[in-house]
């Protein structure tokens, strides 16, 4: 494959990597990734990419999702304490290879397994306006846009439980340079019983927070290449933008499963790859 060739393909990845990471709120790490081993580039150079593609996916939706007034600003800055130390701690295990990279790439897949089935999961609509006494101290509470224009209120539950499964978020950003936004949006939607959309639109608010501590470390090992990251960017940044025009009048319901259709079977390959040592 040519330089020529190789760029256009990246390019075109990261513009669906960036759709589709700002349509669900899991960022676009969880296709940049296996796009750059499949061209055959070093995991730890994929995960330094993709980290760099998650703050793109993150800057191109974040503002606009703030616009609308959908995004949850003060609880995605409380939440950022505790992803940011984790993304940290991440980054430093995988970046010093204190970690095979077979096993992170095993890892890499079943966390991406457990995305799969957790969208498969039927939940029913969160209707509750109450909030925790946490919530109420934190004002984590809010209000988000419907169709019709008016404005639905939400309460916040359990902010202790949320905060520490946004620290494991932060660790599995850092390892894998995926955002972590799949377990951001669990964290918000199951343990905190915030509305999908928020915990989507407030997920994608935060990642590029994570992600940029995550980043600094690979930088500092070298583990991010221009050459890379340019094409990523922009192809991301492109991608995120449209998305974020998308999302706002898109089926939450579809968007879930036919996104965690793909990214099962990109997570089993990986998981196989990993296992026959072919990372």
């Amino acid at each position: 494959m040519t330089t020529l060739t190789f760029t256009i393909v990246l390019f075109i990845g990261s513009i669906l990597a960036g759709l589709l990471g700002s349509l669900t709120g899991l960022g676009g790490g969880v296709i940049i990734v296996p796009l750059l081993t499949y061209l055959g580039v070093d995991f730890h150079y994929a995960i330094g990419t993709a980290l760099v593609a998650v703050i793109a996916t993150s800057s191109g939706s974040a503002a606009a999702y703030v616009k609308e007034g959908v995004t949850n600003l003060r609880m995605g800055m409380f939440l950022e304490i505790a992803t940011t130390i984790g993304a940290v701690f991440g980054a430093l295990l995988v970046a010093s290879r204190l970690i095979p990279t077979a096993v992170v790439a095993i890892l890499f897949g079943i966390i991406l397994i457990l995305s799969a089935v957790n969208s498969w999961r039927k939940k029913a609509p969160i209707e509750e306006h109450v909030c925790s006494k946490m919530g109420k101290k934190f004002k984590l509470t809010g209000t988000y846009p419907a169709s019709d224009g008016t404005h639905i209120k939400y309460g916040v539950k359990n902010v202790i439980g949320g905060f520490f499964m946004m620290m494991l978020a932060g660790v599995i950003s850092g390892l894998l340079g995926i955002g972590a936004g799949a377990m951001k949006v669990i964290a918000m939607d199951n343990i905190m019983r915030v509305p999908f959309k928020v915990s989507t639109t407030t997920s994608n608010f935060m990642i590029g927070v994570t992600a940029t501590a995550g980043a600094f470390i690979y930088l500092q090992n070298g583990y991010i290449h221009p050459a890379l990251c340019m094409p990523v960017m922009i192809g991301v940044l492109l991608g995120a933008i449209a998305g974020s025009k998308i999302l706002l009048q898109s089926n939450t319901a579809k968007l879930r499963f036919g996104f965690s259709i793909f990214i099962l079977l990109v997570a089993l390959d990986m998981i196989y790859k990993g296992w026959t040592g072919q990372i």
